[in-house]
């Protein structure tokens, strides 16, 4: 199919053929689900953790006698029912990764960029470059094309000033090729890619 091509000054500079087998993919909820709930469990740190009875630093002698005291029998201070003593099944370090098949991976990443050429969120740039560093520009470019909820994606080698500039900007991300994702993708409004990048993901995706 043929797409527009744009300048950051939002005027047409041409047309641009992109593949079917990538921006025209029917998106199913399922799968885009279940990719970024991968995303998500796999960026989890699972850092959190309690200490169990071995781990707390504390006597190890027997609080009183097993009988005779007319209190219930117990055998160390560690144990959870006193204060300051060990947790019983909480949270230990852990990985929250699972497993999904790298075809799903690509499929979902597929279905994302075609659910933005079917909604018409899809902008595809000449370029995403910059003379000078000034965020006052890049901010006044994207207003000009209306874009404030917006994920840039360039080729695998970003210009310099273009994505400096873009950090101070609120609910504008930029990304190489490479760093393109399904999250990213679906948690913006609109997904700008450059001709560099489209030509990137289509021979990674075709």
């Amino acid at each position: 199919m043929k797409a527009v091509v744009k300048n950051l000054e939002n005027k047409e500079v041409g047309s641009m053929e992109i593949l079917d087998l990538v921006f025209g993919v029917e998106p199913r909820r399922d799968i885009l689900t279940r990719m970024v709930n991968w995303q998500l469990a796999k960026r989890r740190s699972g850092n959190h953790a309690t200490k169990g009875i071995s781990e707390i630093s504390g006597t190890t002698k027997k609080p009183w006698a097993q009988k005779g005291t007319g209190r219930a029998r117990q055998g160390s201070l560690r144990s959870p029912q006193f204060r300051k003593g060990a947790v019983i099944f909480g949270p230990l370090v852990r990985d929250h990764a699972h497993d999904l098949p790298k075809k799903v991976r690509l499929l979902a990443l597929r279905m994302a960029l075609s659910s933005k050429q079917a909604t018409g969120k899809l902008i595809i740039l000449d370029e995403a470059k910059l003379a000078d560093l000034k965020t006052k520009i890049l901010a006044a470019k994207l207003d000009k094309m209306g874009l404030s909820n917006v994920l840039i994606i360039d080729g695998s080698n970003l210009d310099e000033n273009f994505a400096k500039a873009a950090r101070n900007i609120p609910c504008v991300d930029v990304l190489p090729e490479q760093g393109a994702n399904v999250y990213d993708i679906l948690r913006r409004d609109v997904l700008v890619l450059t001709k560099n990048a489209v030509e990137q993901l289509q021979e990674r995706l075709k």
